[in-house]
């Protein structure tokens, strides 16, 4: 089922109250002007709080509660939503979260089930949780409710103000790009969507060159945010159908970046997070003289970083 503009307006009335309307600066800090959107403030340090309180929100949730797979930030949002709304969460991650997203969920409350390899031996884990008691499974980005969920950044952003030629967004699973394309698709003078990756997370890049049911191998800096092994078939469908074009950078080139936010205007993000930035200051993407770029920063939970 496609995610509509009606559907993101319907889902910003339906959050609202629940989670941050989120600030937004211009800075000409990394050498030209470019429009941030501070996503990385969010409820629980992500976007990802958008989609978990609008999948809890529509859904008949059971007796069992709420059982969630993730690398870390969307378990976070789905724990904090389901006990803010007064359900049982089971929540598994693989030992990659990391300790800072590990700790968000801990300090929800929620049940947090931490499992040795990677995120689809979480995702296994989850799936055996859910057939066994009947909980309600929240997708962490291959799903309606949460495409439509992460949409609500850019509806929020465009009341803000934004006036953009170009959009950067990292790129995991798709839910937040998904969002972003289903957002502006069809609107006259919208601005180019691209996306980010890097090389050791890139399955909508390995997707829009090899098809949707491509996997890849997953590793590097980004692993546990960005690390998707296979991108979600209706953020590719969006993808395609809006001819989103994606970068891929190294992980130095991230490093980078989300060492020069922290330096240059005390923004304090995880990888991901800087992950779009990461193309400008890198040098993967080059605007036009006058091109009107913006940025989105995605995600507030990282390990300590050298400064």
């Amino acid at each position: 089922m496609p995610v509509t503009r009606a559907d993101i307006e319907a889902v910003h009335t339906r959050i609202d109250g629940h989670v941050h309307v989120t600030p937004v600066m211009k800075s000409t800090a990394f050498g030209r002007p470019l429009d941030f959107k501070f996503e990385h403030t969010q409820v629980t340090g992500s976007f990802k709080a958008r989609g978990a309180f609008n999948s809890l929100l529509s859904a008949d949730v059971p007796a069992a509660g709420i059982v969630a797979a993730s690398g870390g930030n969307h378990g976070a949002a789905v724990a904090h939503a389901a006990m803010t709304l007064g359900h049982q969460a089971h929540i598994y991650v693989p030992e990659f979260a990391g300790p800072a997203k590990i700790d968000v969920i801990r300090q929800t409350g929620a049940q947090l089930h931490i499992v040795e390899g990677a995120y689809a031996d979480a995702a296994a884990a989850a799936s055996a949780h859910q057939a066994e008691t009947g909980a309600l499974d929240i997708h962490p980005y291959d799903a309606p409710a949460t495409i439509a969920g992460q949409g609500t950044c850019f509806k929020e952003w465009d009341a803000q103000g934004l006036d953009a030629d170009t959009i950067i967004i990292a790129i995991g699973g798709g839910g937040l790009i998904g969002g972003a394309l289903a957002w502006f698709a069809d609107r006259p003078n919208a601005p180019k969507i691209i996306g980010v990756e890097t090389t050791t997370t890139n399955a909508m890049h390995a997707a829009l060159q090899d098809g949707p049911d491509t996997d890849v191998e997953v590793s590097g800096l980004c692993a546990n945010a960005l690390g998707a092994r296979r991108i979600g078939r209706l953020p590719y469908d969006l993808a395609v159908a809006n001819n989103l074009r994606t970068l891929l950078l190294s992980d130095d080139a991230v490093a980078d970046a989300q060492k020069r936010l922290w330096q240059t205007l005390r923004q304090l993000v995880e990888p991901a997070g800087a992950a779009a930035l990461a193309a400008i200051t890198s040098g993967a993407y080059v605007p036009a003289k006058n091109e009107k770029v913006a940025i989105l920063l995605c995600g507030a939970n990282p390990a300590p970083i050298p400064v």
